[in-house]
C-alpha cells in the first residue's frame, strides 16, 4: 500500500499540548493552556441556548447549505448569501480552496513564517510551494509580489499573521492588490479579525467589491469561542464561491455548529466584551514584557510572540512544570514563544511563572 508520493514528507499538524495529558504526566491539579488562541471567556450565552436546542435534532443530517447560518453572516457583514461558503473550521476552506483551484505544477505563495495549514494543503495538491521570509515579522509584499510568475495560482496572507500577530495595513494591501495579476487568487485570512479596533487595519469587506480575486477567511473559534464546533467561513465573488461550493462534501458542518454560529453572530455585545478584555490583556503583558526587558512583536490579535532569549523549548517545557502551556519551537524565531492572552487571573500567573522561569536561568536579573 503505497501513498501518494508527495505526501509522504507531510508532518501531521501538532495542535496544542492537551490540558489533561499536562495534569497526568506531571500530576498537577492546575494547569493553563496559553497555546492554541482560543477564548478564555468561553462563548455566547445566546449560542449555548442554541445548541442546547439543537440536540434534539442530533438523528437529522445538518443543512448542507447552511442557509440559516448564511442569512446570519450575510446580513451581518452586508455581502450577499452566494458570497459564502462554510467548512469545519477555517482548516477545511483553506483545504477546499486547494482542492478547487490547484493542480501540479501551480505556484503558490506565502509568508514564512505563517499558518502551516496553507503550505500543507497546497503541497497536498502537488503544487510549488513559494515561501518568502516575514520582514520584522510583517508579511513582505514586495518580495511576495516579484515571485508572481504565469504558474502562480493562490497568494496566501494571513492577517494578523499567525504566528507573529502582525498585521498588513489597508494602505499595504490595496497597493498590492492593484499589482497582483487578476488571474491571481489572494486568500487573506482574517481569522483575528474581530478582536482589531485599529484604523490602519484593512477595510476588507469595502476591498472585495473593488477586487475580485479576493477571499477573506474568518472563523467562529476565536472570538465567538466555538472552537470545538468548527465553523469557518469564506467570503469572495459569487463565482469563486461556486468553484469551492463544487469541492465541498456534503454536510460538512453540523447542525449545532450552524445554530450556535448564527446565534453568536447575533451576540455582538460579548464579541464586545471579549474585544475589550483582550485589549485589556494584552496592554497588560506587552507592559509586563517591557518592564521584563523582553521584546515582541506588536500585537493585534489575541496573542503575542516574545522573545524570552532562549531556546524556547527550553522555556517551554520550564512552564509547563509550573502548569503554563505555551507555544514554541518556530522554524525562524527559536527564542521567541507565542502566548494567547488570557483571563486577568491567567496572565498575571503566566508572568509570575515566566519571571521565575527566565530568572532561574539568570536572564534576568
Amino acid at each position: 500500500m503505497q501513498p501518494k508520493q508527495n505526501i509522504v514528507h507531510l508532518p501531521v499538524y501538532q495542535p496544542g499540548k492537551p490540558v489533561d495529558d499536562v495534569k497526568r504526566e506531571l500530576g498537577l491539579t492546575e494547569v493553563i493552556k496559553l497555546a492554541s488562541n482560543e477564548n478564555p471567556f468561553g462563548c455566547s450565552e445566546q449560542a449555548k441556548a442554541a445548541m442546547m436546542e439543537e440536540i434534539a435534532n442530533a438523528s437529522i443530517y445538518p443543512d448542507g447549505a447552511s442557509q440559516k447560518l448564511a442569512a446570519a453572516v450575510a446580513g451581518h457583514l452586508g455581502v450577499e448569501r452566494d458570497q459564502l461558503i462554510f467548512g469545519a473550521g477555517s482548516d477545511e476552506v483553506i483545504l477546499m480552496i486547494a482542492r478547487a483551484y490547484l493542480v501540479p505544477g501551480d505556484e503558490t505563495i506565502m509568508a514564512d513564517e505563517t499558518f502551516p495549514q496553507y503550505k500543507h494543503n497546497s503541497e497536498i495538491e502537488n503544487a510549488r510551494v513559494i515561501e518568502v521570509p516575514l520582514k520584522d515579522g510583517k508579511h513582505d509584499l514586495e518580495a511576495m509580489l516579484a515571485k508572481v510568475t504565469p504558474r502562480t495560482k493562490i497568494i496566501w496572507i494571513c492577517n494578523p499573521n499567525n504566528p507573529t500577530g502582525t498585521i498588513v495595513t489597508g494602505e499595504e494591501l490595496d497597493s498590492f492588490m492593484k499589482r497582483v495579476p487578476a488571474s491571481v487568487l489572494v486568500v487573506l485570512d482574517e481569522a483575528y479579525c474581530e478582536y482589531i479596533n485599529a484604523p490602519e487595519y484593512p477595510d476588507s469587506l469595502a476591498m472585495l467589491k473593488e477586487y475580485r480575486n479576493l477571499v477573506l477567511l474568518r472563523t467562529f473559534s476565536k472570538i465567538y469561542g466555538l472552537a470545538a464546533l468548527r465553523v469557518g467561513y469564506a467570503i469572495g465573488h459569487s463565482d469563486v464561491i461556486r468553484s469551492v461550493n463544487q469541492v465541498r462534501e456534503p454536510f460538512n458542518t453540523t447542525r449545532m455548529g450552524q445554530a450556535a454560529a448564527a446565534a453568536a453572530i447575533a451576540d455582538q455585545a460579548f464579541v464586545r466584551s471579549c474585544r475589550e478584555r483582550n485589549a485589556e490583556g494584552l496592554a497588560y503583558l506587552c507592559g509586563e514584557f517591557d518592564r521584563m526587558g523582553l521584546s515582541y512583536f506588536p500585537p493585534y490579535g489575541n496573542f503575542v510572540m516574545v522573545d524570552v532569549k532562549l531556546p524556547s523549548q527550553q522555556v517551554f517545557e520550564a512552564l509547563l512544570r509550573k502548569g503554563i502551556i505555551a507555544r514554541a519551537r518556530w522554524t525562524h524565531y527559536p527564542h521567541h514563544i507565542r502566548i494567547t492572552v488570557g483571563s486577568r487571573e491567567q496572565n498575571e500567573k503566566f508572568i509570575k511563572a515566566l519571571e521565575e522561569v527566565l530568572q532561574a536561568a539568570a536572564v534576568l536579573g
